[in-house]
């Protein structure tokens, strides 16, 4: 696989197609024109962990993107949809690698497009200072596993690892992707939509259960009903969802659905606590908390158009450029 295209150049989209085009040729598809041009005329830089700069090809129009070997979809879980319905018959002959937050998106893909697909879990992390600038903060693996009912070859898999581990980025191939991915569910689920509703990045609060008041007890309660859905459904898990939270709350990391939040976008909480719930609901076990933070933030989005006329008007600053979207 030598021709790849990165869907989606927020910092985790920027990550993937600047190590990748050391080994490859990279084409970035994303939705603004003066993106596709700082891309192609500037390149793209990574500092962090990792210190280089690379040039790559861009575009905004469908049109224009080459038939791919190999392609990222690392839009928002909200995002695919549309994005793959632009360009999914341009990777029929090759494969299609899911990396967003939440169950649901290797459906979407598998409808638009003929490729085989992958299930990508990814714990990187990164910065998106610029269209043209990424830091690379977290540099944790890659999961990636066969999408079943498109009876994807486990060594198609295995290639696609080696090719991103080969670009300096860490991946593993499973067999069965599902126990990393509702691992990373668990955590992302419990994590971003208490971020989402006490707008607290992803601090030491959120670890801390040395009093009934802290929140720490709220994410282990969130954590362990999460545990026992995945049980319910006939998922061991690769990663403690715990373990994962006590390590990320020493970052202060913004988690994605906070910026969302803040902007006043529309969240990927269905594919979260929605999905969990659901699956809950599926396998008749309860779910209460995850139910409840699902139609919280529900509730928080449809406020933002609520016509009450004594609502004061809030001003909300951009603060990270087109973090996460295509």
């Amino acid at each position: 696989m030598r021709r790849v295209c990165i869907i989606g150049c927020g910092a985790i989209g920027s990550l993937y197609a600047a190590h990748l085009a050391r080994v490859a040729e990279v084409w970035a598809f994303v939705r603004r024109e003066e993106h596709a041009q700082a891309l192609n005329g500037q390149g793209l830089t990574v500092s962090g962990r990792h210190n280089f700069h690379v040039r790559l090809h861009a575009t905004a129009d469908a049109s224009e993107l080459p038939d791919c070997e190999l392609a990222i979809v690392a839009t928002k879980a909200t995002q695919v949809e549309e994005s793959m319905l632009l360009v999914g018959c341009r990777f029929s002959q090759g494969a299609v690698i899911s990396a967003q937050n939440g169950l649901g998106s290797e459906e979407i893909i598998a409808r638009a497009t003929r490729a085989q697909v992958i299930c990508g879990t990814t714990f990187m992390s990164g910065t998106k200072h610029s269209d043209t600038h990424v830091q690379y903060e977290l540099d944790t693996a890659t999961w990636l596993g066969p999408f079943e009912p498109r009876h994807t070859p486990y060594a198609l898999v295995a290639e696609a690892a080696d090719l991103i581990s080969a670009s300096g980025l860490k991946a593993e191939a499973l067999r069965d992707a599902r126990p990393a991915q509702w691992s990373k569910l668990i955590f992302n689920a419990s994590v971003n939509g208490v971020s989402a509703l006490t707008e607290l990045p992803h601090s030491p609060h959120f670890a801390d259960q040395s009093d009934f008041s802290r929140l720490g007890c709220l994410l282990h309660e969130l954590i362990e009903e999460g545990k026992r859905v995945a049980k319910a459904a006939g998922v061991r898990l690769e990663e403690d969802p715990w373990e994962m939270n006590k390590i990320g709350a020493l970052t202060n990391h913004p988690p994605s659905m906070l910026y969302d939040i803040r902007r006043k976008n529309p969240t990927e909480i269905d594919f979260l606590s929605g999905a969990i719930a659901r699956e809950a609901q599926r396998h008749g076990v309860p779910a209460p908390l995850h139910s409840a933070v699902y139609r919280l933030i529900r509730g928080k989005e449809a406020s933002w158009t609520f016509p009450d006329e004594n609502k004061p008007v809030a001003t909300v600053t951009d603060e990270r450029p087109d973090d996460g979207a295509w």
